[in-house]
C-alpha cells in the first residue's frame, strides 16, 4: 500500500510514544501529536484539523490519514471527527485498546478496538499488514516489552524491561510538553530508542536502568559535558531563545518572554536574559497560575509581580499568581490568553495611577 501522508495523535504514557515510535520509523511524511484524555483530546483534533486544512491549501493530490492511537473517544467525539474527516477530505484510523470504546468502536468502521493488547501492539501488527513495516521482526523485542507492561503481563520475561521503561518515560519532565511538543516528543522518542538497542543485553532491565542518566544526558549534550541539570537549563534556555517570536509578550512597553511550567527559573531565565539582551523580563507560569518572573536590570519585575499577581520579590527576581487562572492545551492559545490578561492589567494599573 502506498503512504499517506500521517497526522499521529496518541496518549503521553510509554504506550502511546511506543507507538509513535513506530509509526515514525515506518511514515515517511508523518506529523505527531500527544494528548491526555479530556478535553486535550478534542483539542489536539481540532489542531490536526487545522494544520491538514492548511497542508491541502498547497498540496491537495496527497492522501492524508489522521491516526489516533492508545486513545478512546466518546461516541460524540468520533462523530464530530467524522464529520470533519470528510469536510476537509482526510481519512481515520484508530487503534486502541481500552474498553471505554467500546460503544464508539460499534459505531464507527475506522475505529478498530482491541482489549486484549496493548496499543503498541495493536499498531505494530496495524503496520506490518497494511504497510510491509517491519519484515526482519528488528522491532518485536521492545513492542513485546512495551504490550508486557502496559497490560501487566506480569509472567512475561520482557516485563521487568517494560517496568523500567515505564518510569523512564514517566519521568521524563525536562522539556515541557506544552511549550515544546516536538522536543519532547524527541527526548522520549530517543530513550525508546536507547532502550531498543539495550534490550538483548544480559540482564538488560539492570543494565537500562543504569544507563537512564546517561541516556538522558546524551540527549541534551552539546559541545561539552556539564551536570544533567546544567545541560538540561543550557538546552531548554537555547530554545526560548530561538523560539524567542513565538514566546514574545509586552507589558507597558517592556519585552518579554513567556515560557509555561518550565521551572528553575533563576538559571534558565537569567540565562536567555543574558543571550537576548533585547529582552526585558522572562516570565514562566505554572499549570496553577503561579507566575516566576526574572529580569537583568532591565525592569523591576517585583512591581510587575504585585500589579499582575498581588505577588512581589526583588527588582530582578520576583513571583505571584493569575487570578482565576485558565489553563490551555495548545501553547499560542496559552500565550494569548497570558497577553490579554497582562493587557488588562496593565490598563487597571495605569487608570489607578491616574
Amino acid at each position: 500500500m502506498s503512504q499517506p501522508i500521517v497526522y499521529h495523535l496518541s496518549h503521553i504514557d510509554l504506550d502511546g510514544y511506543a507507538c509513535q515510535y513506530l509509526t515514525t520509523r515506518c511514515f515517511e511524511h508523518i506529523s505527531c501529536y500527544n494528548a491526555n484524555y479530556g478535553p486535550e483530546v478534542t483539542a489536539k483534533l481540532e489542531q490536526i484539523v487545522k494544520r491538514i486544512e492548511a497542508d491541502k491549501a498547497q498540496d491537495d493530490t496527497q492522501t492524508r490519514l489522521i491516526l489516533v492511537t492508545d486513545l478512546n473517544l466518546t461516541t460524540k467525539e468520533g462523530n464530530w471527527l467524522e464529520k470533519e474527516a470528510m469536510r476537509i477530505g482526510a481519512k481515520i484510523q484508530l487503534l486502541d485498546h481500552h474498553g471505554t470504546g467500546a460503544n464508539a468502536a460499534e459505531r464507527f468502521a475506522w475505529y478498530r478496538l482491541d482489549t486484549s493488547k496493548s496499543a503498541t501492539l495493536i499498531t505494530y501488527e496495524w503496520l506490518r499488514k497494511h504497510y510491509g513495516f517491519d519484515p526482519q521482526g528488528e522491532y518485536e523485542p521492545i513492542v513485546r516489552a512495551v504490550n508486557a507492561i502496559d497490560i501487566w503481563l506480569s509472567d512475561d520475561e520482557a516485563f521487568e524491561y517494560g517496568k523500567v521503561m515505564l518510569g523512564m518515560i514517566s519521568g521524563a519532565r525536562e522539556i515541557n510538553r506544552t511549550l515544546f511538543p516536538e522536543e519532547d516528543r524527541a527526548f522520549k522518542l530517543a530513550m525508546i530508542d536507547a532502550a531498543k538497542a539495550r534490550i538483548n543485553e544480559h540482564e538488560a532491565p539492570i543494565v537500562l536502568d543504569d544507563a537512564l542518566h546517561q541516556i538522558k544526558k546524551s540527549f541534551f549534550k552539546r559541545d561539552k559535558n556539564d551536570t544533567k541539570d546544567n545541560l538540561v537549563a543550557d538546552y531548554v534556555a537555547a530554545l526560548l531563545t530561538k523560539d524567542k517570536e513565538r514566546l514574545l509578550i509586552t507589558y507597558k512597553g517592556y519585552k518579554g518572554l513567556l515560557g509555561y511550567n518550565v521551572g528553575s527559573s533563576s538559571v534558565i531565565g537569567n540565562a536567555v536574559l543574558r543571550a537576548n539582551p533585547d529582552i526585558d523580563f522572562y516570565m514562566d507560569v505554572n499549570q496553577r497560575g503561579n507566575i516566576s518572573l526574572r529580569s537583568n536590570d532591565k525592569v523591576d519585575v517585583s512591581k510587575i509581580a504585585e500589579e499582575i499577581g498581588n505577588g512581589g520579590g526583588h527588582p530582578n527576581a520576583a513571583g505571584g499568581k493569575i487570578e482565576n487562572f485558565k489553563d490551555a492545551f495548545v501553547y499560542e492559545e496559552f500565550r494569548d490568553y497570558i497577553q490579554e490578561y497582562l493587557n488588562q492589567k496593565a490598563q487597571t494599573s495605569s487608570n489607578g495611577e491616574s
